[in-house]
């Protein structure tokens, strides 16, 4: 059945300013977006990469491959109209929905169980009651088969995920996710100096171009490369950081906000100041960004280890890895293994508004280790049990130190250290001269 472009045009305004959508900037732009391209049949020629950039805003350097963006939007997107025809719009006269495997909105009449247009009297009229009841009642049962067919269906499948969300992890990242941020996800991408048609050199101390341009043993590289010309590259990242990605795209990957990824060299204080933050890296790779917030880091990770600014009685002042170095051991035969200090800071971004999370270490298991703690369940409850306050509240911003043991770059074994409550930085009040 054909239904005119007008009343489905009337219902989409319905939708975009129902109570459902009201909140969900993101959600009205693209399900307009959806709308308009569905009425002239271009929807069925949607890719992932257009609908971003049209209808959510993203730059042109957006990747489908590396930002789920899209996906994440378009299913929330189709379970808000879910939403909607449960609640308000539970009689509206056209039902649209978003089917899976596409962009095209599809449309139709709802059933109406209309009385009939002539009444009879006596007999007649109470068969007519009769039928019309009857039809609506098996039409009442059929769909709640099919519903609860489907509902059992939905719940089988991501059952498993939801699961995982214990009470623990909620409380651990309820400051990330329960708030109209979006949130983002940068990972750290060193600086490496590509010698052009030679390859590539790495070197921790310099994550500025300028450092690599004033840089003696750069200049002695080139030399010896023949004058190659140099090229910046932020195109690696270590395995600790891809698998601190992994563990903690697959824990937010159910969860109902906007999400992107990023490249460090990429992040900007405008993103830190309009979305809340994750970094994934070391702290040098994010150019002392976690220094510009306005709070106070008793806790910091140095070369070697993490210094400790105000040692407790029979604390430490420096938390020293412990790993063998290249002279110590034979590389083509002894695995990388070790003890390192990973440090978790959750604090305020710019002016005190959302918020900001860094999992760091300076070696590859540490950063793996650090995210694997605010994604496992047990280790969830671990945490949140020694963050607790005696107030049953948990800190509004803190850090932690853990250790990690690792064999062969592989994490074995976590353990708490310590950590510390931040107090935030005292803004200038506004009325200030």
């Amino acid at each position: 059945m054909v239904v005119r472009e007008g009343p489905f045009e009337a219902q989409i305004e319905r939708i975009l300013d129902s109570e459902t959508l009201r909140n969900s900037e993101a959600l009205r732009r693209l399900l307009r977006y959806l709308a308009d391209k569905s009425l002239s049949g271009e929807a069925d020629q949607l890719k992932e990469y257009t609908v971003g950039l049209d209808a959510l805003a993203k730059p042109a350097t957006y990747d489908p491959r590396h930002d789920s963006v899209v996906r994440i939007q378009v299913g929330r997107l189709r379970q808000k109209l879910g939403e909607y025809y449960r609640s308000e719009g539970k009689d509206e006269p056209i039902l649209i929905d978003l089917p899976k495997g596409g962009y095209r909105l599809r449309w139709e009449p709802r059933a109406q169980t209309a009385e009939a247009s002539i009444i009879s009297p006596g007999r007649d009229r109470v068969r007519v009651a009769f039928i019309v009841v009857s039809v609506a009642f098996i039409a009442a049962v059929v769909w709640a088969a099919l519903a609860s067919v489907q509902l059992w269906r939905e719940r089988k499948v991501s059952a498993p995920f939801h699961a995982a969300w214990t009470p623990e992890l909620q409380e651990l990242w309820r400051p990330f996710l329960e708030t109209r941020r979006p949130l983002i996800v940068a990972v750290a991408a060193p600086l490496f100096v590509g010698f052009q048609g030679q390859g590539y050199y790495r070197d921790l101390s310099m994550n500025d171009w300028n450092d690599v341009l004033r840089s003696p043993k750069i200049d002695a590289l080139r030399e010896t490369l023949g004058n190659a010309p140099l090229i910046p590259r932020y195109n690696y990242t270590g395995i600790g950081v891809m698998t601190a990605a992994f563990q903690l795209g697959r824990l937010l990957a159910v969860a109902d906000a906007s999400i992107a990824v990023t490249k460090s060299n990429q992040l900007s204080w405008q993103q830190f100041a309009d979305n809340n933050v994750l970094l994934i890296g070391a702290p040098r790779v994010f150019g002392g960004q976690l220094d510009g917030l306005p709070v106070q880091l008793p806790l910091e990770l140095k070369d070697g280890g993490v210094r400790v600014l105000d040692p407790r009685p029979g604390e430490p002042d420096f938390l020293r890895d412990e790993f063998p170095s290249i002279s110590e051991r034979e590389v083509s035969s002894t695995p990388d293994d070790g003890e390192a200090y990973a440090l978790i800071t959750h604090a305020p971004g710019p002016l005190g508004a959302g918020d900001v999370g860094s999992f760091s270490s300076n070696r590859s298991p540490g950063t793996a280790a650090a995210a694997q703690s605010f994604a496992n369940p047990a280790w969830a409850r671990t945490l949140v049990t020694k963050l607790r306050k005696s107030s049953g509240e948990l800190p509004r911003y803190y850090q932690i130190v853990l250790k990690v043991r690792y064999k062969d770059t592989v994490p074995t074994e976590i353990t708490y250290v310590m950590h510390r409550e931040l107090s935030v930085a005292q803004q200038p009040s506004a009325n200030k001269e």
